[in-house]
């Protein structure tokens, strides 16, 4: 996920999502990933504090700023480079799975209350980001602690 200060996503020419001041989250599925996965990162997207207070310490998350949420579904996260020159990605969850998925979990951030935009899925995109900061954080649902 990437903090910013706005971002918008378009498919043929056409704005599709667009945010202001908040986050852009660009999620892969993986075989294997449930539910249960989508909850945890949905609980560390909303509530991560990577934005700063008044003394420029990150101590606010998008919660607590009112910030928007910008969600892409990109499965080239899921890539894997160890051999050769072509990225394999075996380990996507097929594109049916993936995209039930992806709407549980858009569907769970937008049960907070936040703005929440997003990409369409399998669709090829444009996505404008204006990083702030920048700040990027990379989260994975496999890394909870159980």
């Amino acid at each position: 996920m990437q903090r910013v200060s706005k971002a918008s996503v378009s498919v043929s020419g056409e704005i599709v999502g667009q945010i202001g001041p908040g986050l852009v989250v660009l999620i892969g599925v993986a075989r294997g990933d449930t539910e249960r996965d989508a909850l945890y990162l949905t609980n560390k997207v909303v509530n991560l504090r990577i934005f700063a207070d008044e003394a420029s310490k990150f101590n606010l998350s998008v919660m607590d700023v009112n910030g928007e949420i910008l969600i892409i579904s990109q499965f080239t996260l899921m890539a894997d480079t160890i051999k050769g020159r072509r990225p394999s990605f075996e380990e996507a969850a097929p594109p049916e799975q993936a995209e039930d998925l992806v709407n549980f979990f858009i569907d769970q951030v937008r049960e907070t209350g936040l703005k929440v935009e997003k990409g369409l899925f399998q669709k090829h995109m444009l996505v404008e980001i204006h990083n702030d900061g920048p700040v990027t954080i990379a989260l994975n649902s496999k890394d909870k602690i159980v």
